[in-house]
Parts: structure tokens; C-alpha cells; sequence
């Protein structure tokens, strides 16, 4: 495999992961043990998500 659709599928991952964590602490506070950064959580989620599938497009 290539080295870019590695790192493509590991940040889609792990975007979707802190995404999910970040709104449903935001939703739900003080169930999940983020504190006060739950919105920092899901911005970073989002953001690596969105980097993940960018390069999943440009990969072929």
C-alpha cells in the first residue's frame, strides 16, 4: 500500500473518532471525561477528517 492512502485511511479514522467524542460531549456534558475541551476535540476531529478524505480522493 501506499504511504498516502495509509495516512488517508488513519486520519479519516481518527477524525470520525474525535468528531464523534467531541459532539456527544458537547451534548452530554460531564458523561465523557473531555473536561472543557470537548468543542477543541470535535474542531480537530473535524478538521482530520476532512484532511483524510481529501487525500483519500487524490489517491487512486
Amino acid at each position: 500500500m501506499d504511504v498516502k492512502k495509509i495516512l488517508a485511511l488513519v486520519f479519516t479514522v481518527l477524525g470520525a473518532v474525535g468528531l464523534a467524542f467531541g459532539v456527544l460531549a458537547i451534548f452530554n456534558p460531564g458523561q465523557l471525561a473531555l473536561g472543557n475541551n470537548a468543542w477543541g476535540v470535535a474542531i480537530v476531529g473535524l478538521i482530520f477528517f476532512i484532511t483524510g478524505m481529501s487525500l483519500l480522493r487524490s489517491v487512486k
